[in-house]
């Protein structure tokens, strides 16, 4: 009966302060209906969240727009609120806004991640429409952080716009726009919690108000724990901090990713007569987190090894606008793979997100956007140090934030940069070191009960200026075997970091390579973007951490591909280290890291999804992973078993001799019986009986299902005789450390796996297909390129200054295609060329592509052969 009588309670306060809230303090969202203009001349109507640059930072044309947009709204605000207070909130806006009201400026911002609001009081004009102008600036500016990174800049009002309408006396939206009201953990443990509210409240009123601060402690069942009130006087025209007793409960139920119990605070502001003027509401989680170099990370008194992604905000179709739906549906997913920690990258994310993270128990490491370089200047470090005051009180009251951060491998510009002179090196060193020194003393100013963290690349320069032993977990981005050395020596290193400083806790920050789901093959290669590659390396790390006890953890490098319009990866303006797709489709690698965190039931995935089109010459089989959270499994083909698969790291591989056609593959374990299907071209001779194409991805190692032409090209080889392959040449820009070709977008196409790869000084290519008459498309670049400007390959490529251009006649059976073929000269940029050619095939000579060089050597990318009827 009693605890019925305090949940009826605690139903009549929720209600109650809903019903007040409604009448006394009024958020509203104000995205529908803008006017968007990039010139003040032509206007177009756009609903927030927006950008300018969802378009144009995908298209072939390099760069993207950087500069001023410029938004309109008209607001009509009612007589009877003149006598309340009113703000207009922006969550964010990237990256410089400034915010006018009926022509009037009341302020503007700098830095695109965080929010900002401005009293517009002042400002407005009642029982009339309110003219709401904002200008914003996404160009460059070496005194707003971030300066340069690996993703896209996008420019625009990009989250929601609220206007905000509160009594004269209020929680506080002053204080770097947080909600008011912070809530601290003096003590946590299994016995007990105590919790501490400092509360800020606002007088705007002429005269001093006599006020209470009722605060209650709800649990998830609705049951009141606590009910407490603070009376206090606050003077007109000021601002005053109520600091509440501390609340204590009696073994609480802690937060944890495997329990994500949440308490609800609710705080409501009332008047000496007991109105409501203001409440708000925060989720509350028992917990205590803490770093050991030696047994890594804590939480509530037990060990936990935190293995989990980083998220860009980012999406296919949206650029950063991204609707709210969809960004929470990438919290779900991170939380069904069985993750228990996001990096919220480099940015602070929306709060819904971290809101999210609190109800389903994923812990948080967020950060802001100095990245790479600092500006030496009083204007770039008076923003940071904003920025982070932003940061941590806005989203200081989540339970799920553990870790604050500050800095990404801020030196990785001035590793690579040859215009700074020795000196100015040295200077930036001490300002970056200076600048890192100011942010970790504000961040454990400000947020007292949290783990600071940053984030480095592989230099040691961050042992040598000591700026690595600032916070209290380090976090290293590592990317060997992508970017560095080989994938086995990620282990090794980490030890040796660990004994020479054997006082700082590690954290992988970052690893992963890129994956195009296009791109399959039975031999992965470093940097060949195959999802195959992908899953060797992540396999490997994940052992190579989870055998390290002093390792806290790893945040693998990306859970989604995200835009960075500067590259020229296999998908264009895309970086491609993801888990999933774009557009959130999960690659194969997805599912493996599920098999290895998630055992909540018995899980069992085949890795075929995306073997489209895989050709498989007379008695070739070809290994598929299979990944389970379960011992071992039966694999059968067809209705024939073929063994019984053993589990280790949560992966096993088998060699499947596929049948040509459709091919049925079950897997049972227990009572999980799961089936595949899989459409397997067999080929037994060059005969073009079964099929009516044939393409070759000449000078490549990798199968690419070309989406363009709608088939699987298959890859290179040294010529065999009735079958095909290259009688010399030597693929281009191959080496044991890089096997992607030319790392260039590829205009006029969308297979740039295709043409990136190729063959140089092939002189002849023998396909020996039978009599009959053909179509032959032949597919060309040109690699010649300027310097590689990616520093994120952590290694300098120069251009070849010796190569002037290449001119070769092309011809198919002595019938010549093309005539002094000089690509440079008819294609200034990077074209895919198609040259194209009808041949009767005779005398059984089969298909022999000849290049004949007359200056440089020539090039060729691929080939397409169709039988014609």
């Amino acid at each position: 009966m009693p605890h019925t009588i305090h949940k009826i309670l605690s139903l009549c306060l929720l209600m109650g302060v809903a019903l007040s809230f409604h009448s006394y303090s009024q958020s509203k969202v104000i995205n529908s209906g803008w006017q968007f203009s990039e010139d003040q001349s032509n206007w177009q109507t756009v609903n927030i969240p927006h950008t300018w640059n969802k378009t144009d930072a995908f298209d072939d044309l390099r760069g993207y727009r950087r500069g001023l947009g410029y938004y309109q709204k008209q607001v009509f605000i009612p007589l009877e609120e003149s006598d309340k207070i009113h703000y207009l909130k922006f969550n964010a806006v990237n990256q410089e806004a400034t915010i006018l009201v009926n022509g009037i400026k009341v302020g503007s911002h700098k830095g695109g991640y965080t929010a900002f609001n401005f009293n517009i009081t002042e400002f407005v004009k009642y029982n009339a429409y309110n003219l709401i102008e904002v200008t914003v600036d996404n160009s460059h500016n070496v005194d707003i952080p971030p300066l340069d990174a690996d993703f896209t800049f996008y420019g625009g009002i990009y989250r929601d716009v609220e206007l905000i309408t509160l009594s004269k006396q209020h929680f506080s939206l002053d204080d770097f726009a947080s909600e008011g009201f912070y809530i601290n953990y003096p003590y946590v443990s299994k016995g007990a919690g105590k919790i501490e509210v400092t509360g800020i409240i606002n007088n705007s009123d002429v005269s001093d108000a006599k006020l209470k601060l009722i605060i209650s402690l709800i649990d998830h069942e609705d049951y009141l724990l606590i009910d407490r009130t603070e009376k206090f006087e606050i003077k007109s025209k000021s601002s005053e901090s109520i600091v509440s007793s501390t609340l204590k409960i009696v073994h609480p139920k802690l937060w944890s990713p495997e329990s994500p119990y949440l308490y609800k605070l609710k705080l409501v502001l009332q008047d000496n007569e007991g109105n409501i003027l203001d409440s708000k509401t925060s989720n509350v989680g028992f917990r205590w987190a803490s770093v050991d170099p030696e047994k890594g990370f804590f939480l509530n008194g037990k060990p936990i090894k935190l293995i989990g992604v980083n998220r860009h905000q980012d999406y296919k179709g949206f650029g950063n606008a991204v609707p709210m739906a969809l960004q929470k549906e990438d919290i779900h997913l991170i939380k069904d793979m069985g993750a228990n920690v996001v990096r919220f990258a480099h940015y602070p994310h929306s709060r819904a997100l971290y809101d999210l993270c609190d109800e389903l128990g994923i812990l948080v490491w967020t950060e802001i956007p100095v990245i790479n370089l600092v500006t030496d200047s009083k204007a770039y470090f008076d923003v940071s140090l904003a920025m982070q005051k932003e940061h941590i009180k806005q989203y200081y009251n989540h339970p799920s934030v553990v870790m604050f951060g500050y800095m990404n491998e801020i030196f990785i510009r001035l590793a690579f940069n040859n215009k700074l002179t020795a000196a100015d090196k040295e200077n930036l060193k001490v300002e970056s070191v200076k600048l890192a020194t100011q942010l970790e003393n504000l961040t454990r100013r400000l947020a007292p009960h949290h783990i600071t963290v940053m984030a480095c690349h592989l230099n040691e320069v961050y042992n040598e200026t000591g700026i690595a032993d600032l916070p209290m977990l380090l976090g290293w981005n590592l990317y060997f075997g992508w970017y560095d050395r080989q994938i086995e020596d990620l282990g090794p290193f980490l030890d040796e970091q660990h004994r020479r400083f054997p006082n700082r806790v590690l954290f992988l920050s970052e690893y992963g390579p890129g994956a195009d789901v296009r791109i399959f093959t039975d031999n992965p290669k470093k940097f060949d973007f195959s999802t195959d590659y992908q899953a060797k390396l992540h396999q490997s790390y994940y052992k190579q951490i989870t055998d390290r006890p002093f390792m806290a953890g790893m945040t693998a490098w990306n859970f989604a591909d995200f835009g960075s319009e500067f590259r020229g990866d296999a998908i264009p303006h895309v970086n491609q280290k993801g888990l999933v797709q774009y557009d959130r489709t999960p690659k194969d690698v997805y599912y493996w890291y599920k098999s290895v965190l998630d055992d909540t039931e018995p899980f069992v995935y085949i890795a075929t999804a995306y073997l489209n089109g895989l050709t498989l010459f007379q008695n070739e089989t070809y290994p598929i992973q299979i990944y389970s959270n379960q011992k071992e499994a039966s694999v059968i083909l067809n209705g024939k078993t073929l063994k019984t698969v053993q589990f280790e790291n949560g992966v096993a591989t088998i060699e499947v001799p596929f049948e040509h056609g459709k091919n049925k593959i079950n897997v049972v374990s227990g009572d999980i019986d799961i089936q595949n299907e899989i459409d397997i071209n067999r080929i037994q001779s060059l005969d073009f009986n079964d099929f009516e194409r044939f393409g070759i991805n000449i000078g490549a190692h990798f199968y690419f299902y070309d989406e363009e032409r709608n088939i699987t090209f298959v890859p290179d080889q040294p010529y065999k005789l009735n079958w095909f392959g290259h009688i010399n040449g030597e693929a281009f820009g191959m080496t044991k450390d890089k096997n992607q070709g030319i790392p260039h977008n590829i205009k006029n196409s969308t297979s740039e796996p295709l043409f990136q790869t190729m063959l140089e000084a092939c002189s002849t290519y023998k396909v020996d297909i039978p009599n009959g008459r053909y179509k032959v498309d032949l597919f060309f670049v040109e690699p010649q390129i300027r310097a590689n400007e990616n520093i994120y390959n952590l290694k300098e490529t120069k251009a070849n200054a010796d190569q002037k251009q290449r001119v070769f006649d092309v011809s198919v059976n002595d019938v010549i295609v093309e005539k002094q073929f000089n690509i440079a000269n008819s294609y200034p940029e990077k074209y895919g060329v198609t040259l194209s050619t009808t041949i009767e095939v005779a005398d059984n000579k089969g298909l022999s592509i000849v290049l004949n060089p007359i200056e440089g050597k020539p090039v060729i990318s691929g080939v397409l052969i169709e039988k014609m009827k």
